[in-house]
């Protein structure tokens, strides 16, 4: 007993001690239960991996993977908190002079600033400085998963259909931050407007396939979802709701291919369709004048706002 009550003082007295430290850059301590997910780990690969995709290509990258970020901001001596401090000073205010990363700043342009809650950049900076990050976000788990389920033809449709979503997502990905970066918000409204429809249209023509994003909400009427489309985006809509793993749906009659994957919001999607928050006036009223019908407002984080709808041939 007397072994047991000296453990507790002196614990107690760590603990005092370490709290009376000061740090000119409060950062919360973040209690992670033992589970499966880490919060972090969610809240990165929905807010972050618009841009940092892990599994883009190198010639489709529109800024640095997640893995090569961390790697410039840990060093041998680097505590976590001075990790998290880190992190939280970029994210709030990026800047050509403050980058530990200048070589990226350089091929991709400087990161805009985006309005993330601190506390949701101090679980993704927490989760990467706790946990191996240079795996490949869920298409790898997904397409391991999948093996066990599928024959090889649809496999192989499925990852064609994926290869085509993902790379038609760089590239528009790209090219919105560039408008961003130049413009601002309202630079993000004008590519959409009228960069957006001709780039899809272009990687179509890459790919020799018929690639479209479609919704339920519609921002452009031209974006409207058909009736069997409006089908999946609900089923999507409730695997999302339920949290439960949400899987491509891949259909195949003949040669012909059907590929369907949801569009999720994040934190940058919300500039222009989140709520009144999120939605400044002068973004409100450019989008009404632009769309007088426009149904895209209103979106929280992590919600679908619609789908990859692809259609292309392969071979019996």
């Amino acid at each position: 007993m007397k072994k047991e009550m000296l453990l507790v003082i002196f614990i107690s007295l760590v603990a005092c001690k370490e709290t009376g430290k000061k740090s000119d850059v409060s950062v919360r301590q973040i209690n992670v239960e033992n589970t499966e997910q880490h919060r972090g780990k969610e809240l990165m690969e929905t807010n972050c991996y618009s841009c940092h995709n892990p599994n883009a290509k190198a010639k489709n990258r529109i800024a640095p993977p997640m893995i090569a970020v961390k790697e410039h901001y840990t060093k041998e001596n680097t505590t976590k908190e001075a990790f998290i401090k880190d992190i939280i000073a970029w994210t709030k205010k990026p800047g050509i002079e403050t980058s530990k990363m200048p070589g990226a700043v350089k091929r991709f342009g400087l990161m805009p600033y985006l309005p993330y809650p601190e506390e949701d950049i101090e679980r993704i900076a927490d989760y990467m400085f706790t946990h191996d990050i240079d795996a490949p976000e869920w298409v790898e788990d997904h397409q391991k998963q999948e093996r066990k389920k599928v024959n090889a033809p649809e496999r192989a449709a499925e990852d064609i259909g994926l290869s085509y979503a993902l790379a038609t997502k760089q590239t528009l990905g790209k090219n919105l931050m560039s408008a961003i970066q130049k413009k601002g918000t309202l630079g993000a409204l004008e590519f959409c407007t009228i960069q957006a429809y001709p780039l899809t249209d272009s990687m179509s023509t890459v790919h020799n396939a018929k690639i479209k994003r479609v919704s339920d909400k519609p921002r452009n009427p031209k974006n409207q979802a058909n009736t069997e489309e409006l089908g999946y985006i609900e089923n999507f809509k409730t695997a999302m709701s339920n949290k439960t793993a949400v899987e491509a749906i891949t259909k195949k009659q003949g040669s012909t291919v059907s590929f369907y994957y949801p569009i999720t919001t994040n934190a940058m999607c919300l500039q222009c369709h989140g709520t009144e928050k999120e939605v400044s006036p002068e973004t409100y009223k450019a989008i009404k004048n632009l769309y007088p019908n426009d149904k895209a407002l209103g979106y929280a984080e992590n919600e679908v706002r619609g789908i990859w709808s692809i259609q292309f041939n392969v071979e019996n």
